[in-house]
C-alpha cells in the first residue's frame, strides 16, 4: 500500500523578469483555490519532491539565447538643414496654431471614428491576448475529465464471460519546467510584439492626424484657385463683351475677338478642373473621418492660417519619439528572444503531471468506499535526430534577427532624411512663396499697362493676351504654393514625431483590456510621454 503522507504542495508564482516558478512552500492539508496556483504531488517520501521541485526551480534560471542589446547608432550632432525658428512644441498639440476651430474639430472627428484607428486598437487586443498565451505554460495547466464506460469480457476455457462498468472522474494538474526559457523567451518575444503593435498604432495616430491636416489644407488652397478662376473668368468676359462691341462697330478686328475668346475660355477650362479635384478631396477627409462621401465644412482661408512653429530637438530624439523606430525596435527585441526560445529545443524538456479523482464499478460507489485513486509522473523528452530540423529553426531565427536589426537601421536613417527633407522643403517653399507673391505683382502691373495702352491705341490686344496669359498661371501657383509651405511644417512634425501623438491618440479608440486574471495589463508605449500637451499640466502616472 502506497505511502499516502506527507503531501508536498508546490506554490508557483511569476517571477519579476521573467515569469518562471519561484517561490515552494510545504504546507500540509487540502490549500485553498488562490493564488499562486498549486501543484500537488504524492509520493513515498516529501524530501525527495522537495529536492526534485527546488532544484527544478533554481534551473529555470537559465535562459539560452542572447539578452537584447540596443545597437550602436550613427547618430548625427545636428540635422543637415538648421531648424530655424525652433520652439519646444514637439509634445503639443501643433495644429491648434492654425488658430481654425473647423480644422480642430475635424481632427477630433477623425481620431473618433477612423476606421484605421480602430483596426489599430484591436490588433493590440490581438498582441495583448496572444501574449497571455504565450506565457500561460508558466503556471501549472489544471483539467477535468470524466468517463463512463461498459465492456465485455470474452469467454476463457470454462470461464464465461462477464459484463464490467466504470466510471472515473478526475482531476488532473501539468506543468513543463521552462529549464532552459524556451517558454520565457516566448514571453519576451509576445511581449515585444505588443509593444510594437501599441508602436504601429501610434503610427496611424500619426498619420491620420498629419492627413486631415495636409487634407484640409489642400482643400483651402483649391478652394482659393476656384475663387481665383472665377474672378478671372468674369474678367475675361467682360473683357469679352467689350471686344465684341467694339468688333460690331469695326474698331477691332475678328482676329482680336478670337484672343479675347481664348483667354476667356482658358479661364472657363480651369474651373471644371479645381471643382473635381476639390470633391475628391472632401471625399479623400471624409474617408479619414469615417463617414460616407460628403462636404466638407471650411475655416479660415488660406491666406489667414497660421503656420505652426518648427519643433525643436537633436536627431537623437527620434530614437524615442517616433513610433516606426519604436516599432522597429520591438521587432528587433521579439527577433532577438526567439533565438533563444529556438536554441532551447536542443535540450530536453522535464514535465509534471499528476491527477487525483475516484473510480467505480457503480456509479452510486463513484463517492464512497474505496473509490479513490490518484497518479503522478514526471516526463523528460529530448530530440535525438531531427534532420537539421531544430539546427534549421536556429539558422532561421539569427537570420530574421539580422534582418530585424538592418530594417532598425534603415528606418532610423530613413527617419533622418524625413527630417532634414521636410525642413529644407518648409525653408526653400517659403522662399518660394516671396518669389511668387514678387512675379505676381509683377506681372499684374504688366497685365495693367498692356491694357492701358490697348485701349488707347498703342498697342494691339495681342500684348494684353501674352500678359494675361502669365498673370493667371502665376496666380494659381501662388495659391497652391503657400499650400505647399504650409503642409510642409505638417510634415516636420509628422517626421519627428513627438508627444502631441500620444495626446492626439487621448481621443482615438483605446484598446479594450483583457478579459480574467491572466490578462495582461496593455502597457504604454515606449515613446509615450507623461504630459498633457492641452493644458500644459504634468499627468500623475
Amino acid at each position: 500500500m502506497p505511502n499516502l503522507a506527507p503531501r508536498t504542495t508546490v506554490k508557483v508564482a511569476p517571477g519579476a523578469r521573467s515569469n518562471s516558478p519561484s517561490s515552494i512552500g510545504g504546507e500540509r492539508g487540502g490549500g485553498s483555490a488562490k493564488a499562486p496556483a498549486t501543484f500537488i504531488l504524492r509520493g513515498g517520501t516529501g524530501a525527495m519532491a522537495v529536492t526534485l521541485t527546488a532544484m527544478a526551480t533554481l534551473l529555470a534560471g537559465c535562459m539560452l539565447g542572447p539578452d537584447y542589446l540596443r545597437p550602436k547608432v550613427d547618430t548625427p550632432a545636428t540635422y543637415r538643414f538648421a531648424l530655424r525658428d525652433a520652439q519646444n512644441t514637439a509634445n503639443t498639440a501643433w495644429w491648434r496654431q492654425f488658430n481654425d476651430p473647423i480644422l480642430d474639430d475635424l481632427i477630433v472627428q477623425a481620431l473618433a471614428a477612423n476606421w484605421n484607428a480602430k483596426i489599430a486598437a484591436a490588433n493590440v487586443e490581438a498582441a495583448a491576448a496572444a501574449l497571455t498565451q504565450a506565457r500561460a505554460p508558466l503556471y501549472p495547466q489544471l483539467n477535468y475529465s470524466g468517463q463512463a464506460g461498459r465492456a465485455l469480457t470474452a469467454a476463457v476455457g470454462a470461464l464465461p464471460g462477464s459484463v464490467h462498468d466504470n466510471f472515473q472522474l478526475l482531476a488532473g494538474a501539468s506543468w513543463e519546467i521552462d529549464l532552459w526559457g524556451r517558454i520565457r523567451r516566448q514571453t519576451e518575444a509576445a511581449r515585444a510584439q505588443l509593444l510594437g503593435t501599441e508602436e504601429a498604432r501610434r503610427g496611424v495616430i500619426l498619420s491620420l492626424v498629419g492627413a486631415v491636416a495636409n487634407g484640409y489644407i489642400q482643400l483651402r488652397g483649391l478652394d482659393a484657385q476656384l475663387a481665383m478662376s472665377r474672378q478671372t473668368q468674369a474678367a475675361y468676359g467682360e473683357s469679352l463683351r467689350l471686344i465684341g462691341y467694339q468688333f460690331k462697330y469695326g474698331q477691332v478686328s475678328d482676329m482680336t475677338v478670337a484672343q479675347a475668346q481664348s483667354q476667356y475660355e482658358t479661364a472657363s477650362a480651369q474651373i471644371p478642373l479645381l471643382e473635381r479635384d476639390i470633391a475628391q478631396t472632401e471625399n479623400g477627409l471624409s474617408t479619414l473621418l469615417g463617414r460616407n462621401p460628403g462636404p466638407i465644412p471650411r475655416g479660415r482661408t488660406l491666406e489667414t492660417l497660421i503656420p505652426p512653429s518648427v519643433p525643436a530637438g537633436v536627431p537623437s530624439d527620434l530614437l524615442v519619439r517616433r513610433p516606426d523606430i519604436l516599432q522597429a525596435e520591438q521587432q528587433l527585441i521579439a527577433a532577438n528572444a526567439q533565438i533563444g526560445a529556438a536554441r532551447a529545443l536542443y535540450f530536453p524538456t522535464i514535465s509534471l503531471t499528476g491527477a487525483l479523482g475516484t473510480n467505480s464499478s457503480q456509479l452510486s460507489g463513484l463517492f464512497t468506499g474505496p473509490a479513490r485513486t490518484w497518479s503522478y509522473a514526471g516526463t523528460l523528452a529530448g530530440p535525438l535526430f531531427t534532420a537539421g530540423s531544430v539546427s534549421g529553426l536556429v539558422a532561421q531565427t539569427q537570420a530574421q534577427q539580422r534582418a530585424a536589426q538592418a530594417n532598425y537601421q534603415q528606418v532610423i536613417q530613413t527617419a533622418f532624411a524625413d527630417v532634414s527633407n521636410t525642413l529644407i522643403a518648409r525653408d526653400k517653399l517659403n522662399e518660394e512663396v516671396l518669389a511668387q507673391q514678387r512675379l505676381v505683382k509683377a506681372l499684374s502691373d504688366y497685365s495693367r499697362l498692356a491694357k492701358l495702352q490697348f485701349d488707347g491705341g498703342y498697342s494691339p490686344y495681342s500684348t494684353v493676351l501674352q500678359a494675361d496669359q502669365q498673370l493667371f498661371p502665376a496666380e494659381l501657383n501662388l495659391a497652391a504654393t503657400r499650400a505647399s509651405a504650409l503642409t510642409a511644417v505638417v510634415s516636420i512634425y509628422q517626421a519627428m514625431g513627438g508627444g502631441w501623438v500620444d495626446e492626439a491618440a487621448r481621443g482615438a479608440p483605446a484598446p479594450r483590456p483583457g478579459q480574467g486574471p491572466f490578462a495582461p495589463a496593455i502597457p504604454p508605449a515606449p515613446g509615450a510621454v507623461g504630459h498633457d500637451a492641452l493644458t500644459g499640466e504634468a499627468q500623475s502616472p
